[in-house]
C-alpha cells in the first residue's frame, strides 16, 4: 500500500469486536504445559563442550610456544 496505512478497525472492523473462542472439546491447557512448548531446546547439543575442548587445546599451544 502506498500512503496512508488504513486503521485496524477499517480492516479488521469485522472481526474485532467478537468474543475469544472457548472449545467446548477440548481443555484449556495449563499454563505450565503452555510455557514448555516455547521452552528453548538444545538445538545444538554438546557444541558447548566442543568449544571448551578446542579453547583448552589452543591453551596448550600457546602455552607450548612461550
Amino acid at each position: 500500500m502506498k500512503g496512508k496505512e488504513p486503521e485496524a478497525r477499517e480492516v479488521y472492523g469485522d472481526i474485532i469486536d467478537h468474543p475469544h473462542h472457548v472449545s467446548e472439546k477440548h481443555p484449556r491447557m495449563s499454563l505450565q504445559d503452555r510455557a514448555a512448548q516455547f521452552a528453548p531446546f538444545a538445538a545444538l547439543v554438546g557444541y558447548g563442550e566442543m568449544i571448551e575442548e578446542e579453547a583448552k587445546e589452543w591453551e596448550k599451544r600457546i602455552e607450548e610456544d612461550f
